[in-house]
């Protein structure tokens, strides 16, 4: 049986260091970093002081009253992530709406809204019990099956910082086995007080600005934002004459057992998932041009994720570079692995492998190809994006750019 390409038809992005796709491009060509010191709640008695937050963000730019007063933060970067995704692939109306389906990574929810309302009930003022209403992550993927019309499948996933790129890859097998014409797909997170300061205490966040694969990284900059796919059938989407923007090429993932926090720590799980990836797709570890990390920053993580690198590509004639674009977003959790397959898209089809910034040294057990010393010119149509999570969840999609379109894989 012949195997189902799936193509990107459309792209969509809100985060610390943008508003849109074309923001995010100029972002990650010219590395804008959107980390910065924090003011969306009260930080004074952390050590760290500073996240990727998406700065001066006002509902009302987006939303009716009505609107905004039902979704939570969360929810509304996802609807404005998917509003562009959409539009860019001109989807709506092109199937019958039970044709196709939403698939949404996240973590928190609406925790912040919910943190609202305990402080307000605590202080003897009016707590609005519809500040409870988004607690749940699954309500991002009611609001966007709401939003849109999209009623073939609606899907939740919440694997920690793996679960909006297992979302992206669900929802390919999706297309792949028929059952839908096309998904809606990536993820979306927003910061609360709850998340900084569990992340402070587990002494992984860094007080500047997160520096991957570097000597003295002490940690991850938390991030906040959205990211969303519209995925569908190659041929079909041709058909109908849509712009195939890049393609998701295979995946896996693995739940590796180990440890409810750390990564098995000589990166043989890891390497599992990336050998079957690329396997899914159909490749050698040599038609791999970069890889964008999990790189999250903290001392384990990096070289945890070198280790499972060194397995994979040992017999490669060339070595892939390995580069973080957290320094660029910062670590927005369950939204983490869609802006970074999105800033892989945008990158193959600019043309370049991105940038690892903040570089602080080296560091002997990261002794890869991190990309620290500026962007680079490729003509690489072929990346694989790696998304490493608490509890053992590892996801890694393999992404082709535009360039492919010409290419059976």
């Amino acid at each position: 049986m012949r195997k189902r390409r799936i193509a990107i038809t459309g792209l969509g992005v809100i985060n610390g260091a943008a508003g849109n796709v074309p923001e995010f491009q100029d972002s990650i060509l010219n590395g804008k970093s959107g980390i910065a010191p924090l003011d969306l709640f009260d930080i004074s008695a952390f050590s760290s002081r500073i996240g990727a937050q998406v700065k001066g963000y006002r509902p009302g730019d987006h939303f009716s009253a009505s609107q905004a007063l039902h979704l939570s933060r969360t929810d509304q970067f996802a609807v404005i992530a998917a509003r562009e995704a959409v539009a860019m692939s001109s989807l709506s109306g092109v199937y019958d709406p039970y044709q196709v389906g939403v698939c949404v990574g996240g973590g928190v929810g609406g925790m912040l809204q919910a943190e609202d309302w305990l402080q307000s009930e605590l202080s003897g003022r009016y707590a609005r019990p519809g500040l409870l209403r988004s607690l749940l992550p699954d309500c991002s993927s009611t609001a966007l099956a709401h939003n849109f019309g999209f009623a073939g499948y609606q899907g939740s996933i919440t694997t920690a910082c793996s679960s909006s790129a297992t979302a992206i890859g669900w929802s390919a097998d999706m297309i792949r086995t028929g059952r839908l014409k096309a998904m809606l797909c990536g993820g979306t997170d927003s910061l609360s007080m709850l998340t900084f300061a569990g992340f402070n205490a587990l002494k992984v966040v860094d007080s500047r600005p997160c520096a991957p694969f570097s000597a003295g990284r002490q940690g991850l900059s938390l991030g906040e934002g959205a990211a969303f796919m519209t995925l569908e059938d190659e041929d079909t989407a041709r058909e109908r004459g849509a712009e195939v923007y890049g393609y998701l090429l295979g995946y896996s993932l693995v739940g590796e057992a180990f440890h409810m926090t750390a990564p098995e720590p000589t990166g043989e799980a890891s390497a599992r998932v990336m050998r079957s990836a690329i396997a899914s797709a159909g490749l050698d570890c040599d038609r791999i041009g970069w890889i964008n990390a999990h790189g999250t920053g903290t001392p384990l993580n990096d070289v945890v994720e070198s280790n499972a690198v060194r397995q994979v590509f040992a017999d490669c004639a060339v070595k892939p570079p390995l580069i973080s674009t957290k320094p660029v977003t910062g670590h927005c959790l369950g939204a983490a692995g869609a802006i970074e397959a999105v800033a892989t898209v945008l990158a193959l089809n600019a043309g370049i492998i991105p940038q690892t910034l903040n570089f602080r040294g080296t560091d002997p057990d990261c002794n890869l190809d991190y990309g620290h010393y500026g962007i680079r010119v490729t003509d690489c149509q072929i990346a694989i994006s790696n998304s490493f999570a608490f509890g053992g969840n590892v996801t890694t999609l393999v992404i082709g750019g535009a360039g492919l379109q010409q290419e059976k894989i």
